[in-house]
């Protein structure tokens, strides 16, 4: 019921030992889930105890994918024969049949629930367990904060999502109608690159700048406004949070600035080596004396990962289409490229 060393040299591909996304807590309600992640074809589920799990998506017996069968109080059982098996993979019953064979059993992988998040644990061996709790979110149990979200899926490898989230210099020209602003004031921005052993941190600052649609759409704002980027980087997912103020009202430093907050959540997680899926939620500060917009800055942030998918997905159909050739580097590259020796120094550290 463990994890397989059938998936070795594909997983070889992508950083194990560590907690992915692998969706949100009100995808798994009364239906199991199929969704492949790091090559694994698995199922996600719920049952009605409220117990979260993750099975290999195939029964032991003909392999028909468990995805295809139905929920009950202990387990999923098959939609063939109806083989039931619990969270950890375990057969539980074989109708008309005693014995239960020592032999059926589901691969199980780890997956836990916190703040609405769902956590798989991919180890780099079949007895590899995590040692610590997934990530903590609390902007999505925040009473200051309303939030939702999403999933997309990507044709394009996951870490050109990675590069799209830590370069925000794009906005200008990709988010027109919500979140972009003056294209020259974001390419000239006064950006911070660091980073700290898996982290990499990219702060964009634009102070005395015009509002975009949807900050003039969210908040009362008065005339120009001072700005925020602030993009956290893990390799399996980013933290971005964004915001203004009224211009000259604080310090964009300041850590407890007032004004228009967006807490944004990003989860990417490969599917395969040119897929992945991307999983989303942003968290806002309505304004109180404002009618709450929290569904209008959801729609809005929505459309505009709908345009990054665009640009994302031309973008791995053009490198495919010209393969070897190089690319240039421009001064807007510098999180992304950090982000990307992160990856690469985790797919070179000894198992």
């Amino acid at each position: 019921m463990n994890d397989s060393t059938a998936h070795g040299a594909a997983a070889s591909r992508f950083p194990l030992d560590r907690w992915w996304v692998a969706g949100f807590a009100w995808e798994l309600a009364d239906k199991p889930l199929a969704r492949t992640l790091l090559e694994r074809p698995l199922v996600l589920f719920r049952t009605p105890g409220g117990a979260v799990a993750a099975l290999e998506d195939r029964c032991c017996h003909k392999e028909l994918p468990l995805s295809l069968g139905t929920l009950e109080a202990r387990g999923i059982r098959c939609g063939y024969h109806g083989l039931l098996f619990d969270g950890a993979g375990a057969c539980l019953e074989i109708p008309g049949q005693d014995h239960i064979p020592a032999k059926a059993c589901v691969r199980s992988y780890p997956l836990l629930e916190r703040d609405q998040i769902l956590w798989l644990w991919i180890g780099s061996t079949p007895e590899s367990r995590p040692q610590d709790d997934p990530p903590a979110y609390p902007f999505h149990a925040d009473p200051v904060y309303r939030f939702g979200g999403g999933v997309f899926h990507y044709d394009a490898p996951y870490q050109l999502i990675h590069d799209n989230l830590l370069d925000l210099s794009h906005l200008g020209y990709v988010h027109l109608k919500t979140i972009g602003g003056n294209a020259r004031a974001h390419m000239n921005a006064r950006v911070e690159t660091s980073s700290a052993g898996e982290t990499v941190r990219v702060v964009r600052h634009l102070p005395d700048s015009e509002p975009p649609p949807t900050y003039i759409a969210a908040w009362p704002f008065e005339g120009r406004i001072d700005r925020w980027q602030e993009v956290e980087f893990q390799p399996s997912h980013c933290r971005i949070w964004t915001g203004a103020m009224e211009a000259g009202r604080g310090r964009l430093d300041d850590p407890a600035r007032e004004g228009f907050h967006m807490r944004g959540f990003h989860g990417v997680t490969p599917e395969t080596a040119g897929s992945a899926h991307y999983f989303w939620t942003i968290a806002t500060n309505p304004h109180p004396d404002k009618t709450d917009v929290t569904q209008l800055v959801v729609d809005q942030t929505e459309a505009t990962f709908a345009e990054d998918k665009v640009v994302i997905e031309a973008q791995w159909r053009n490198q495919q289409r010209f393969p070897g050739r190089s690319q240039v580097a421009i001064h807007v590259d510098a999180g992304p490229m950090r982000a990307r020796r992160v990856i690469e120094s985790l797919l070179r550290a000894p198992a």
